[in-house]
C-alpha cells in the first residue's frame, strides 16, 4: 500500500530554557492514519505534539532546531502564516475546553474569524461538524445551550466538532480521553477511527489498550526520544528495541 507522507520531521530538538526536552527526533506521520505517541509521563510526547502547530510558540524560553514539514513544506519558516496553519493543523486538549459560549457559537468561532458571516452556511458548518463528532443526534434541539453545561463527554465531542469546523487537514489529540468515562471514552474512540477516512490523525495516550486499538503507527517515546516507530500492530508484538518490549509489557513506565 503506497503512503503519503504528511508530516515529517527531521532532527527535531527543542529546548525549555536550558532543559532539553527533545533530542533529534525523527518522524514520519502518513495522511488518513492514526498515529499513537506512547510512552511514560515526561517523555516528550506532548511536547512534539505541539510543535506540530506551533503551540510551543507560546512557550516562554522555548527553542527548536530541526525541520518539521506539512506536505513538505517547513511550518517553521517565516513566510508560514500561523493562523492558516492552526487552521489547517487543529488541536483538542486533554480537558475538555469549550468556550463558554452556546453550542452554536462554538462550532461556529473558527468560520467566523476565517471570515464566514453568512447564518445559513454557518449552520451548514455547524451542522455537519456536529454530525461529524457523533453529537448532532444529542444537542440538535438545544443548540443555544452553554456548552459548559452539558457533560464532560459531551464536552470533548464540541471540541472535536469545534475543531473541524474550520475543515483541518490533520487533528492532534492530546490525550483527548484521560479525563473521561469508559463510556465516553470508547465514543471518542469510535469517532476518531471513523474520522481517519477524511483527515490524518496524531494522538498522544498513556492508555496502551486505547494505542493498539485504534492506531494504525505506533511511536514509542522515552527520555525526550522516539526509541521505536512502527506499525502498531509490530510495537506491540514484536517490538525490535528491549525498552519499548520492557514499557509494553509493564517492567517499567
Amino acid at each position: 500500500m503506497s503512503r503519503t507522507n504528511k508530516i515529517t520531521v527531521r532532527d527535531l530538538k527543542l529546548w525549555y530554557g536550558d532543559f532539553e526536552a527533545l533530542h533529534g527526533v525523527n518522524l514520519d506521520i502518513y495522511e488518513k492514519e492514526i498515529t499513537a505517541f506512547i510512552g511514560p509521563s515526561g517523555c516528550g510526547k506532548s511536547t512534539l505534539i505541539k510543535t506540530l502547530n506551533r503551540m510551543n510558540d507560546l512557550v516562554e524560553n522555548c527553542r527548536i532546531e530541526g525541520t518539521v514539514e506539512l506536505d513538505g513544506k517547513d511550518i517553521y519558516s517565516r513566510k508560514v502564516e500561523l493562523n492558516n496553519l492552526r487552521k489547517r493543523v487543529g488541536m483538542v486538549f486533554q480537558q475538555p475546553n469549550p468556550f463558554p459560549k452556546s453550542i452554536y457559537d462554538n462550532i461556529a468561532f473558527g468560520p467566523r474569524t476565517h471570515g464566514i458571516k453568512n447564518k445559513s452556511e454557518l449552520d451548514e458548518i455547524v451542522e455537519k461538524s456536529l454530525k461529524q463528532a457523533a453529537i448532532w443526534d444529542e444537542v440538535k434541539d438545544h443548540l443555544d445551550r452553554n456548552a459548559l453545561s452539558i457533560s464532560g463527554g459531551q464536552q470533548q465531542r464540541i471540541c472535536i466538532a469545534r475543531a473541524l469546523a474550520v475543515e483541518p487537514e490533520v487533528l492532534l489529540m492530546d490525550e483527548p480521553t484521560s479525563a473521561l468515562d469508559p463510556i465516553s471514552t470508547s465514543k471518542i474512540e469510535d469517532l476518531v477511527s471513523e474520522l481517519k477516512n477524511e483527515y490524518t490523525i496524531v494522538m498522544v495516550t498513556h492508555n496502551m489498550q486505547q494505542a493498539s486499538r485504534i492506531s494504525d503507527r505506533t511511536a514509542f517515546f522515552l527520555n525526550g526520544n522516539i526509541i521505536e516507530q512502527d506499525e502498531t500492530r509490530k510495537i506491540f508484538t514484536n517490538p525490535s528495541e528491549t525498552e519499548t518490549d520492557n514499557y509494553i509489557s509493564g517492567r517499567f513506565g
